[in-house]
């Protein structure tokens, strides 16, 4: 790829880049506000779409039509740009909670700021802020290496810390993050450091790839503030599956045991899911749970030598041995159920071999609770199976 698409590729991805920032930025604001873990990686962030904003090829344009203009929103995106990189500090600072480093954070930007201001106050009368392929940077080399400098202090810092700590970390969501992060900084450091070279050197062979550089800097900044919301998103989705699974079978058995349900059912499982009684993140807790608790009531209407019969039912219609416990419990509760609501009297502990399947018992005992989900889901499919109607109909009707 030659120098001229290289700098193609990079100008078209400066307005989905740009736009990936923001959705990420309001996306993650209310948690980064109520967080002060988030805040400073938050800042960072929207610092950076900030300044990218006012690097957009129109924006520039626009601002190129007018001097004050073009000095100004060039001196505003400079500005905007050490505020990210202060932030970036303070981000780091936060993660490591080191106090010492985040009043450094602060203390340095506002004295890079200030530097800043002044050195292009005291610089001539000048337009937009530019290293120009011959001549002096303008408005000086000495705001140009303040500027420099700041960025990669910033950088090198994020990046190296964001390496330590993402393998460090126990959490995949935070390990995804720091690198996603570290890596769009790293890229951001590279920017600057191509600038560093041109300013001292006058090279300019790499000048082509900066438009590349810094807009996937920026979509990898909008990635890594949104691996929580992806995770979120992702055990929501779950969530939202397995209780569309469970509902048949919870329905089925609250109808029998009514006071085992928290709240009222709603009137259909999509009203449910789209509605839910309880909050969205325990709605599959609930249904485990009183899913449970009624498999436990109901146990009391379980006739002598039906567990067995059952085990004996799913074995001969061919199902597989690891579903086959499920698919007998699911038989078994059909029996139980239809016992319960024909008001057939309930005889706690009168079957010995009707007990608690192991998956059950390891929840109810505080272990897994996913595990309990997986495994009534599993009874729930079987449930609704036709191995399950053919074991009620020959109980119902023996020969």
């Amino acid at each position: 790829m030659g120098a001229a698409e290289l700098t193609a590729v990079g100008d078209w991805l400066a307005v989905p880049s740009v736009v990936c920032l923001w959705i990420a930025v309001l996306l993650r604001a209310p948690a980064a506000l109520r967080s002060p873990q988030q805040r400073g990686l938050w800042l960072a962030v929207a610092t950076a779409a900030a300044a990218m904003t006012l690097n957009l090829p129109d924006v520039v344009t626009y601002a190129m039509r007018d001097p004050h203009y073009a000095h100004t929103v060039g001196l505003v995106r400079n500005l905007i740009g050490v505020l990210s990189a202060g932030t970036v500090l303070y981000f780091v600072a936060a993660a490591t909670r080191g106090r010492v480093l985040q009043l450094a954070a602060w203390t340095g930007t506002a004295g890079w700021l200030t530097v800043l201001v002044v050195l292009d106050t005291a610089a001539p009368a000048h337009g937009t802020h530019t290293i120009p392929p011959q001549g002096d940077p303008v408005p000086s080399l000495a705001y140009w290496l303040l500027l420099i400098s700041a960025h990669l202090l910033a950088n090198t810092t994020c990046v190296s810390l964001c390496w330590r700590y993402s393998r460090r970390s126990e959490s995949r969501g935070l390990a995804a993050g720091l690198r996603l992060f570290g890596l769009g900084t790293a890229l951001a450091g590279l920017f600057w450091f191509v600038y560093l070279l041109k300013a001292l050197f006058g090279s300019t062979w790499a000048m082509p790839a900066l438009p590349l550089m810094m807009n996937l800097h920026g979509l990898l900044r909008a990635a890594a503030i949104l691996v929580p919301t992806l995770f979120v998103l992702r055990r929501t989705s779950a969530d939202i599956a397995t209780a569309w699974r469970l509902w048949p079978l919870w329905h089925d058995l609250v109808q029998a045991v009514p006071h085992v349900a928290l709240t009222k059912p709603r009137a259909g499982r999509v009203v449910e899911l789209l509605w839910p009684p309880v909050p969205r993140n325990l709605l599959v807790y609930r249904k485990v749970i009183e899913t449970r608790d009624a498999i436990l009531i109901l146990g009391e209407y379980v006739a002598p030598g039906v567990p067995e019969l059952a085990r004996s039912h799913v074995t001969g219609h061919g199902i597989p041995e690891q579903r086959r416990t499920a698919a007998a419990l699911a038989c078994v509760l059909k029996e139980a159920r239809q016992a319960k609501l024909a008001g057939r009297p309930g005889q706690p502990g009168q079957d010995a071999d009707w007990e608690l399947p192991a998956a059950m018992q390891t929840s109810a005992e505080g272990g897994d609770l996913d595990e309990e989900a997986r495994f009534l889901v599993d009874v729930a499919q079987a449930y609704g199976s036709a191995a399950t109607t053919d074991f009620t109909a020959e109980r119902l009707n023996p020969v």
